[in-house]
């Protein structure tokens, strides 16, 4: 029997996979079932793996990777499942026919077999699946479309420079509209990738949207969940939690008000965090705002760079399209002042112009109707109005507009705008304190360079100006946008030889023909809604109609000074509204006493009419509003001064209640002493000059004579040959050392006599000195003790033989002494030797002119004083080659900015 055992095993070898086949066989339906089964079982787990995939995606989030290849294996495991439910089909279709296949139902039964052990494997992977997505990597840099950047290397490099520093998180770029702020940042998005982990470009516009900016940092982020992008919430604290973990670079354009970063979420700045955050503004203030460490001001374009941005823009087929357009094209160029929004625009609108009289037409057009160019109001204007559109109130856009008035390019003196704007009664509020209706008005200048819509003039301290594209806003706003109402009829500096027709005047509230060649106006206007008349500096301006004034009700603002107008028209007495007159500088030698009527009159300037030799009385007695009153003279005729021609009568001025700054000159020693003896004028006096004056010695100049003036800004002696000794100031032990505190200017001129100047403590604010005409003064060393001048002039003092020497010991020489002068002129002085007997550092100035000096030999400057900002140094060629340098080197640092004067 045991060789049984050996032969069962044989034939149950032999068996088993016939056995197994059989089983396939038989189980076919049931494997089939079952593979089918688990399958719907995979495919309900595969959709939630695929709903959380979809939501995830949808958060700008990625799936991972081992899900995305289990998701293709239950694909490709689908796809063969739904291939062998196919195949059992057809097998049972065939059996029923009677043509059973038993091969075909064992192999199939054993793919299904197999396949659940898949189908199950792969089920319990999916069941594991918590997380399904994840943050895709953050790009650096998204690149922003850009246009042409030429010309902004500087720019660019300025602030790349920032970026660098430590010490610099926040920077502020801030310029007019159209000049570049935003390419120069798309510029900073796209190439200044190195050294963060993310740069961040967002537009916040004028409109601020904090939900919106927090939204667009998100999506940038990959914060942004399902929920939050449904009420387009997401807190500040995701942000920050976010950009804490990174060194990031935020780009903020059009910043229009402050933006609180820490609202938003933006991780302050820091040396620690190295990140940085940069925006644009229109506004200097919203530097100021956004407590920017930089400031970094984008100016228009310099000649050459405008010129290739506008050349690009139009394109060489139009500019070689004939010989004169080149020539053209430069002065179309000029006419937009570096403005690239306007170089790009004209530029565009000029490409198809192929003939030199379409050129000479946009020339035209640009200076007397820029609207009319091709894109101009679209692109340009109106883009521009927005920085008019943010100021807030009408005053401050009142006064942006009235500044439009003054010829292109034109620098504007500060003092006289404010004088215009209380005359049009902007400052009607502060109405009562002269002073602070002129703080505001500077306040006002302030807010619109701040604004980029005025920028400083050539003398930065007192001058502003207009860029010529922002006049021309100004003036397009004025029409009404381009509606074409002529309520500001401006041709100032234009060359006029005749004034506009007269019908042109009707409709205006404000005429400027300032800076012009008129002659003579010979009819009369009707100008119902005249507000300011403009007629300055029309220096051949003689002749007038008598009935001008007639038909001008409402006139507030007039000015006519720097004309030769002899007579005033009578029928000014019919401007019952004035508030400011001007004929400073005209050749009338009276003033009618129609004046006396101006009743609401505010400021009235007569000074340095020349011809001038009375006013009749009662007349200022009657301006019963006057604040300014100016009758200061620098020059004098030969006629005889006797005590009964003075030309203005100070019990007068007495009565005037609301006098608050006066300029006068005296011409006798009774009317010196008047004048003294008041309570009130030398309170108020701003310039005073005293001229001529027989008689007058230095008792009469010294005790009580300056002590009222506390406002004293500038003081003229002028031919008073008596005067032998000249003391400024007094004891201030015993004076009230606040006298004239406020003295900025001081003139000496024509003492044939005087031969000793004494300074006192009052007068430390002194700004400008100038001595003239003074033969036996030797020495003006105590002008060391006024320790603000800016200016100093001596001329014609033929006894002077040092400026700042140390002849005087009681007087030392101080390394701080002159710190802040910055125009030292020295003008017929043949005795002169020395201006000061070593070198002084100079730090501020700016000028030194010598003319007629032959024996001064040496100049008080060293290397260090000539690495300062000297500018120019002006004399003789004779003088120049003659001097002689204490150190090697000087002279050729210096002589770059020598220029010879001839005369």
């Amino acid at each position: 029997m045991d060789f049984i055992s050996p032969v069962i095993e044989i034939v149950s070898r032999l068996l088993d996979p016939i056995t197994q086949r059989i089983r396939y066989a038989v189980k076919l339906r049931v494997n089939i079932d079952s593979v089918k089964n688990a399958m719907n079982e995979l495919i309900r787990v595969r959709d939630d793996v695929k709903t959380k995939v979809d939501i995830a995606e949808r958060q700008l989030l990625v799936g991972k990777s081992h899900v995305k290849r289990w998701l293709e294996s239950v694909a490709a495991i689908e796809r063969e499942v739904n291939g062998m439910e196919e195949a059992y089909q057809q097998m049972r279709r065939c059996l029923g026919n009677c043509r059973p296949n038993c091969w075909s139902g064992y192999k199939l039964s054993k793919r299904a077999a197999e396949k659940l052990t898949d189908v199950t494997e792969l089920k319990r992977t999916g069941d594991s699946f918590d997380v399904v997505a994840e943050k895709p990597p953050l790009d650096v840099v998204e690149e922003q479309p850009s246009t042409s950047a030429l010309g902004m290397d500087l720019m660019l490099e300025k602030v790349r420079g920032c970026l660098m520093e430590d010490s610099v998180g926040v920077v502020g770029i801030y310029g007019m509209g159209g000049v570049g702020k935003t390419t120069l940042l798309k510029k900073i998005n796209n190439e200044t990738a190195h050294g963060f982990n993310v740069v961040i470009w967002v537009v916040v516009s004028k409109e601020v949207n904090v939900a919106k900016i927090k939204k667009e940092i998100g999506e940038r982020l990959g914060l942004i969940r399902e929920e939050i992008r449904s009420n387009d919430e997401i807190r500040a604290s995701d942000i920050h939690k976010s950009l804490s973990k990174m060194k990031f670079l935020l780009l903020l354009d059009d910043i229009w008000q402050r933006l609180d970063l820490e609202m938003i979420g933006i991780p302050h700045p820091s040396s620690q965090n190295k990140s940085k955050v940069v925006f644009t503004t229109r506004f200097e203030d919203v530097c100021g705002y956004m407590d920017a460490d930089k400031k970094i001001k984008v100016e228009c374009l310099a000649r050459k760079e405008a010129w290739d941005l506008f050349r690009e823009k139009v394109g060489e087929e139009a500019m070689n399209s004939h010989r004169e357009i080149l020539g053209l094209a430069e002065l179309v160029a000029e006419e937009c002042c570096g403005l690239p929004l306007a170089l790009i625009t004209i530029g565009r609108a000029m490409a198809s112009k192929k003939t030199p009289e379409e050129w000479k037409y946009a020339i035209t057009a640009l200076r007397r109707a820029p609207s009319e160019i091709s894109g101009m109001e679209d692109e340009v204007l109106f883009r521009l109005k927005f920085s008019y559109d943010s100021l807030r109130g009408d005053i401050i856009k009142s006064c942006f507009l009235y500044c439009s008035l003054f010829p292109e390019d034109y620098d504007i003196s500060k003092e006289d705008l404010i004088d215009y704007w209380i005359g049009e009664g902007f400052l009607d509020e502060w109405d009562d304190d002269l002073d602070s209706a002129r703080n505001k008005g500077h306040d006002l200048i302030g807010t619109l360079k701040a604004a980029c819509l005025l920028e400083s003039g050539y003398n930065e301290k007192t001058e502003v100006k207009m860029h010529d594209v922002i006049r021309d806003l100004a003036l397009w706003i004025s029409s009404e946008c381009g509606k074409k109402k002529n309520k500001f009829l401006v041709k100032a500096g234009v060359g006029l030889r005749e004034a506009p027709a007269i019908e042109r005047w009707t409709e205006a509230n404000r005429i400027s023909l300032m800076e012009n060649e008129i002659k003579e106006i010979t009819e009369t206007p009707n100008c119902p809604d005249l507000l300011t008349l403009m007629l300055q500096n029309n220096w051949s301006l003689s002749k007038m109609t008598s009935e001008f004034f007639q038909f001008m009700p409402h006139l507030r603002v007039l000015d006519l000074r720097c004309s030769d107008i002899e007579e005033i028209p009578a029928g000014i007495g019919n401007l019952v509204e004035l508030r400011y007159l001007n004929l400073s500088y005209t050749q009338i030698k009276k003033l009618p006493e129609e004046i006396g009527c101006l009743t609401k009159l505010k400021h009235l300037d007569l000074n340095e009419c020349y011809n001038l030799e009375r006013i009749p009385r009662g007349v200022i007695s009657r301006l019963s509003r006057l604040k300014v009153l100016k009758l200061l003279k620098d020059e004098y005729s030969s006629r005889e001064v006797t005590e009964e021609s003075g030309w203005f009568y100070l019990t007068e001025m007495e009565g005037l209640k609301w006098l608050s700054h006066l300029e006068i000159t005296i011409e006798t020693v009774h009317d010196l002493k008047s004048y003294l003896d008041s309570h009130k004028l030398p309170k108020l006096t701003q310039a005073l000059t005293i001229g001529i004056c027989e008689g007058l010695t230095t008792s009469t100049l010294l005790s009580s004579s300056f002590r009222a003036m506390r406002s004293i800004r500038r003081l003229q002696i002028v031919d008073c040959k008596e005067m032998e000794e000249m003391m400024i100031g007094w004891d201030v032990e015993k004076e009230d050392d606040h006298s004239v505190s406020s003295l900025e200017s001081l003139m000496l001129c024509g003492l044939d006599n005087l031969n000793i100047i004494r300074a006192g403590g009052c007068i430390q604010n002194l700004c400008h000195i100038n001595i003239t005409l003074c033969p036996k003064l030797k020495s003006v060393t105590w002008i060391l003790q006024l320790q603000n001048l800016e200016e100093i002039w001596i001329q014609g003092c033929e006894g002077v033989e040092e400026v700042i020497g140390t002849s005087d010991v009681r007087i030392p020489v101080r390394e701080a002494c002159l710190r802040f002068l910055k125009s030292l002129c020295l003008f017929n002085l043949p005795k002169l030797t020395s201006i000061c007997n070593h070198a002084l550092a100079f730090p501020s100035l700016e000028k030194l002119a010598v003319y007629k000096c032959p024996k001064l030999k040496k100049l008080p400057i060293g290397l260090q004083s000539a690495n300062n900002p000297l500018k120019e140094i002006e004399g003789e060629q004779e003088w120049w080659d003659g001097l002689e340098w204490e150190e090697d080197g000087i002279k050729s640092n210096l002589f770059p900015l020598f220029k010879q004067i001839i005369r």
